[in-house]
């Protein structure tokens, strides 16, 4: 198995100051899992789609948070650019279903799509306070969805977690979105990786004491749906970080140096 980390998604948001008060610059940090059984990915960012009519996102995401959508961004691009035939992508494991997170997978129309149940019930059925984020142009091709029910397995000494094989496990992790996750992909040669979806933001959140900029620290207050269950659910990520990072590399899907770390240390592999 390898696990090759990509940015699906560049962004230059509106407000940050210099870097004061936001990154100047944020990322769709996604993971391309090369399986025995096929290829996975974890989060797809922006797709060809949305690159192609960005009109698609709206104008107030687009006017607040400033997408790049450059098309050898795309996670169908990169794909192929590693070598991959697009059908080759057997899964697609999504953190959630926000619009900067699941435009891609009209990109891989035969792909199985795993989310957990009560996220695609808001993004099917959204409340007044949730349809905003998000855009069901994104999934009219009719997705090969696989609902997942957030209880069953353990991980780590967390319950209430559903395991896909031996080697990724979704982490519910709500509080951001009605179904939000993380997914946990085994590490090639020992212990794991864990995608934290926006369960927090900037690297400093991880830590204990936990830092933020003030921006991000807004904006997840603005789109969270529950603030005690992000909290706790925040948490619960820090705790484990501290606990378990011999065996654990965390990150979440936005940090930039999160990502260029990673990406820079090269392909995962046994």
């Amino acid at each position: 198995m390898t696990v090759t980390h990509l940015n699906c998604g560049s962004f230059h948001p509106v407000g940050a100051r210099g870097g004061r008060l936001l990154p100047r610059t944020l990322v769709a940090h996604c993971l391309l899992v090369e399986r025995a059984a096929g290829l996975l990915l974890v989060d797809t960012g922006f797709g060809a789609a949305d690159v192609a009519d960005p009109q698609r996102l709206g104008q107030p995401f687009r006017g607040l948070v400033r997408p790049v959508l450059d098309r050898d961004e795309t996670a169908v691009a990169q794909v192929r650019a590693l070598g991959h035939d697009p059908a080759e992508v057997t899964d697609i494991v999504l953190t959630h279903l926000d619009l900067d997170h699941v435009g891609g997978i009209g990109d891989f129309p035969r792909a199985r799509v795993h989310v957990y149940d009560a996220e695609l019930e808001a993004a099917l059925h959204p409340t007044l306070q949730e349809r905003g984020r998000y855009r069901a142009a994104q999934w009219a091709h009719g997705p090969r969805w696989v609902p997942h029910h957030a209880h069953g397995d353990r991980w780590l000494g967390l319950e209430a977690v559903t395991a896909l094989g031996d080697d990724v496990v979704m982490v519910p992790l709500a509080g951001h979105s009605r179904g939000h996750c993380g997914v946990a992909v085994a590490r090639p040669g020992g212990g794991w990786l864990l995608h934290a979806g926006d369960s927090y933001f900037s690297a400093g959140e991880k830590e204990d004491p936990r830092t933020c900029p003030p921006g991000l620290r807004a904006f997840q207050s603005l789109t969270q749906v529950d603030s005690r269950l992000r909290h706790a659910n925040q948490q619960r990520v820090r705790e484990l970080y501290a606990a378990r990072r011999d065996e654990l590399t965390v990150f979440c899907a936005h940090d930039p140096a999160e990502l260029a770390a990673l990406a820079g240390a090269g392909t995962t592999r046994p």
